[in-house]
């Protein structure tokens, strides 16, 4: 039998992780699949369960000092009717599984997941978004880029719980989301790719590129960006290829049953050329 703990707020919640080695869990879509050990057998919880789905402080969508604040445990299909909600990330949740796994699937947990085919996180990189991370006597702010660390990999100790997403109320002039996969829903990710864009004055001023499923972690390079910026919009597309020379090397996918590597790297560039080129 697998024992569990359903605390009354986040305060209880992390004062028991504190004591008590545990797995937290809100909406499970993830963690029951990977911890399933057959037909009529139960999960392979090797801890006691802590439930944290229902925790009202999780919950919470609100806009503060030009950040958008999203609790962890908010699921998936509240950020798709949520105004507060950037298009952008909009567009990447309305792929991700189906419309019943979205009522039960939190963005902490794909997030926590550290899935390279994660589908929020190009989003997230692209949008610079810090997590939040709690303890019974500590916080800590750090960027998803830090917090994810490989495949399955975070940074996130055993007596933390990430509680809140933090992206800055910014909203894009160009919005950018392609998702390649098997089929349009219940698919996991063979590439995707998030670009966000601001032009102004016909030149670009802002640029945010990331790649999905195609490196151990989220593809992102600062430094290819900037030399994109302050380009005019008519010299974007003479310098296309050149930006996807650039970005090349950085594309490192694997073959597995989903897809071959050769395949999605050249998925991958033609998502950013195409991309690209609509900002002409």
């Amino acid at each position: 039998m697998v024992e569990g703990f359903r605390p009354a707020d986040l305060q209880e919640a992390l004062e028991f992780m504190a004591k008590h080695p545990s797995i937290p869990i809100a909406g499970g879509t993830d963690l029951m699949i990977q911890k399933a050990r057959g037909f009529g057998l139960k999960p392979d919880f090797n801890k006691p369960l802590l439930f944290i789905g229902h925790l009202r402080e999780l919950r919470q969508i609100s806009v503060r000092n030009g950040n958008i604040h999203i609790g962890a445990s908010v699921l998936l299909n509240e950020l798709i009717k949520n105004d507060k909600i950037p298009e952008a990330l909009k567009m990447a949740v309305r792929q991700m599984a189906s419309p019943p796994s979205r009522n039960l699937a939190t963005i902490g947990g794909n997030i926590c997941n550290a899935s390279p085919a994660g589908d929020t996180l190009p989003y997230l990189y692209a949008a610079d978004a810090f997590l939040v991370l709690k303890s019974s006597q500590a916080e800590r702010k750090i960027p998803v880029g830090k917090f994810i660390t490989g495949p399955g990999k975070t940074t996130l100790k055993s007596d933390e719980l990430l509680t809140e997403i933090i992206i800055p109320d910014k909203v894009f002039s160009a919005n950018y989301y392609k998702k390649v996969g098997t089929r349009k829903g219940m698919s996991l990710s063979k590439a995707s790719f998030t670009g966000l864009a601001d032009i102004e004055s016909e030149k670009i001023t802002d640029i945010r590129i990331a790649f999905g499923s195609v490196a151990p972690t989220i593809v992102r390079s600062r430094e290819i960006e900037a030399s994109i910026i302050g380009k005019p919009v008519s010299e974007i597309k003479n310098a296309v290829p050149e930006i996807v020379k650039k970005f090349a090397p950085l594309i490192r996918p694997i073959d597995d049953a989903r897809s071959s590597a050769e395949y999605r790297k050249q998925v991958s560039l033609r998502l950013l050329e195409n991309f690209l080129m609509k900002l002409t």
